[in-house]
């Protein structure tokens, strides 16, 4: 394998064009062929992947049909036995996985199907097509095929949208002031703003109840951490993974934890994702079910439980033979929500483990390594954590 810089070619080059009109019909032969990894793509040693493959066989999948149905969860004392078994498996997971998959869930199939399909026709377009829509400092929704992850660029390419159109939040640590974020559609396909903002109606209803269920779980009100999604900040990605020749040295997405509540992840049949177990560390694949999500506790979650539900390291190996689509729904609070470690949960025995930090300040200041390579590890939760 000759590994060159080629700092100025896109992501796609990696493939043949042959290779790649038997994965995807619509693809256009724009693209030189080679042979060859920008170092760029090269995870150090240890983060790299590793031969076989262990399936997570027990990473619990949670039938949803309790609440399917409901707009909002009951109060405590109107609690079915089918939900206060469902609420327990979800505390279970949450704090033994930080994952789980969901199952009869309420959104309609034909919802993703539809967005899955008018994805694979947007990432199919010419890549001076897709970069009349690019995602900027300035505004970081669009299209983007750079970005990085713990300074390593992923082997991807993405297209984000948020889920309240507009949108305010800031995005520069260099200007904290909130600013009003539009979505950015491109021309072509014509129908792929109507139905990704169906789609996103549909998840929206779901992350609220699974909020709601995992305050449950806690012993809160179902109702306790709805007010800081009042003004939400939450986006929605398209994430495409084109096949790679050197899968063993380069990551889809590299390590890494979510920062924000909660994320809703739809992923195709080829599969890639991998989570690093908490009892042993050890990466482990979360095999696709068909018509499940996949679930995971983020960082905020973490920070209102005062540790007791973990956010987990996860990362997304690539294939060299296929190409890949996942759809992941980030449930972030509004800008101006402070975060810490919820009251009603902390005691003389359970002491506040974080300090007080501002979503938007930490989104902003976070967003700036998905531009470019930094001389630091960027923000964390840890960084706001107490010691002793």
């Amino acid at each position: 394998m000759n590994l060159k810089s080629q700092n100025s070619r896109p992501l796609h080059y990696i493939t043949t064009s042959a290779h790649q009109s038997q994965i995807n019909p619509n693809y256009k032969n724009d693209y030189p062929q080679m042979g060859e990894v920008d170092p760029a793509f090269i995870q150090a040693i240890e983060h790299r992947p590793r031969p076989t493959i262990i399936e997570a066989n027990e990473i619990p999948v949670l039938d949803l049909s309790p609440i399917s149905s409901l707009d909002h969860l009951p109060k405590n004392h109107a609690i079915s036995k089918d939900m206060v078994d469902l609420i327990s498996e979800v505390a279970e997971a949450s704090e033994k996985w930080g994952f789980f998959q969901v199952i009869n869930h309420g959104v309609p199939p034909d919802k993703l199907e539809k967005l899955e399909l008018i994805a694979r026709k947007f990432f199919a377009l010419p890549l001076e097509e897709k970069k009349k829509v690019s995602r900027d400092e300035g505004n970081p929704l669009g299209y983007y095929d750079a970005e990085h992850t713990k300074n390593v660029r992923d082997w991807k390419e993405v297209f984000d949208f948020t889920v309240r159109d507009p949108t305010v939040i800031p995005v520069s640590p260099d200007k904290l002031e909130a600013q009003l974020l539009v979505n950015r559609w491109p021309d072509y396909p014509t129908e792929l703003r109507e139905v990704a903002q169906e789609y996103a109606q549909e998840v929206e209803k779901l992350a609220f109840k699974l909020l709601e269920l995992i305050a449950l779980s806690l012993g809160l009100s179902a109702d306790r951490l709805n007010g800081f999604f009042k003004d939400h900040t939450s986006f929605i990605r398209l994430n495409h993974y084109p096949p790679c020749p050197a899968p063993q040295l380069a990551l889809g997405v590299g390590r890494h934890k979510d920062v924000g509540a909660l994320t809703i992840l739809a992923q195709d049949g080829v599969g890639g994702l991998e989570v690093r177990q908490k009892s042993n560390g050890e990466w482990v694949r979360v095999k696709p079910t068909p018509g499940a999500f996949i679930i995971n506790v983020g960082d905020i979650i973490q920070v209102w439980s005062n540790d007791k539900y973990e956010s987990v390291e996860h990362r997304v190996m690539v294939n060299s033979q296929k190409d890949r689509l996942s759809i992941p729904f980030f449930f972030n609070p509004a800008h101006y929500v402070n975060l810490k470690p919820l009251e009603e949960l902390l005691n003389e025995h359970n002491r506040a483990k974080f300090r007080e930090y501002n979503w938007g300040e930490f989104f902003a200041i976070r967003k700036q390594s998905n531009f470019k390579k930094l001389n630091v590890e960027n923000i964390q939760i840890s960084h706001f954590r107490i010691t002793e």
